[in-house]
């Protein structure tokens, strides 16, 4: 088979020597190609072009925004997406049974390639673009934003990093009075709106080598599933949170709706708020319209 390796250096843990491991250990069986990302969306280009040239698998080895971009540039396509752990945290690629080692995932991705171990997987959508395991609206989003102006601690301070930015955020950088918007479903409105995931697969993140479960009905096979806090009152999420750290999901309740198998919803509000997917910042805005894509791509499976 002809593989596209696309590998995004500045991550967490991409270095040149285990970047030059990889492709020896793709190149066994198959035609490896390697390209190098430098600026966002690059990966989406070289992602898009290998599935009109028809290269067979196209292999993110980064964090999960360059998988992100990855898959956006081949989904609908033929051309198989292939995972390789790169980044800090990892998600998508911890979710799918990939350990956390860059060097001893290769292996278990090549089996999955060498076996043509290749399945249709459903992605979420959000304003035409794709995500792979979840988009964070509003608090999430500012803990993201914030983390994102220290990009350059990233590489040496990881986890560590995430939690300065939460507590700074929750202090000063995010309003905790006021809802900052509505999320409509199928089932109704939600018009208090604070902090919502919407999640394509379980868990939401990990917290070091401990997964955040928010919902078991977060699936690669069903639709999407949004978790609503409706205040930011630190005993309420802390209790809501408290279930997914043990495990089985967070609990609903009068503060935090769970709504699952979702085709479609909206968030909405007249004041702009911040939102993230699959951990890049990308912004305010005032509607976000979400749509899940049974099939979106193929992935392939680690073996």
């Amino acid at each position: 088979m002809r593989i596209l390796l696309v590998v995004n250096s500045f991550a967490t843990s991409v270095t040149a020597r285990n970047t030059v491991v990889i492709q020896r250990r793709l190149s066994r069986h198959h035609e490896v190609e390697v390209v190098e990302t430098n600026r966002r969306g690059h990966a989406t280009r070289f992602a898009a072009d290998a599935a009109r040239r028809g290269i067979d698998v196209v292999v993110g080895f980064g964090g999960d925004g360059t998988l992100n971009e990855v898959a956006t540039g081949i989904a609908g396509t033929d051309t198989a997406l292939g995972v390789l752990p790169g980044g800090s945290t990892n998600v998508f690629a911890r979710t799918i049974g990939l350990p956390n080692d860059p060097a001893a995932a290769v292996d278990l991705l090549a089996n999955g390639i060498d076996a043509a171990a290749f399945q249709a997987i459903g992605l979420g959508r959000v304003n035409g673009r794709f995500f792979c395991f979840h988009t964070g609206v509003g608090y999430d989003a500012a803990v993201v934003a914030a983390v994102e102006k220290r990009a350059s601690l990233k590489r040496w301070l990881g986890h560590p990093l995430f939690i300065t930015a939460a507590l700074s955020t929750w202090a000063r950088g995010y309003d905790r009075r006021t809802p900052h918007f509505r999320v409509e479903t199928a089932n109704g409105t939600i018009d208090d709106g604070f902090f919502t995931i919407v999640l394509n697969t379980n868990p939401y993140t990990y917290l070091g080598n401990r997964p955040l479960d928010l919902s078991s009905a977060a699936t690669l096979d069903r639709g999407l599933v949004a978790v609503t806090f409706r205040t930011m009152r630190a005993t309420a999420i802390l209790s809501g949170l408290a279930g997914a750290l043990r495990g089985g999901g967070v609990k609903p309740s009068a503060t935090l709706d769970e709504q699952i198998d979702l085709d479609h919803l909206t968030i909405e509000h007249d004041t702009p708020f911040p939102y993230q997917l699959d951990g890049d910042y990308l912004g305010d805005t005032t509607k976000l319209e979400f749509q899940h894509v049974p099939a979106a791509v193929r992935l392939v499976i680690p073996c």
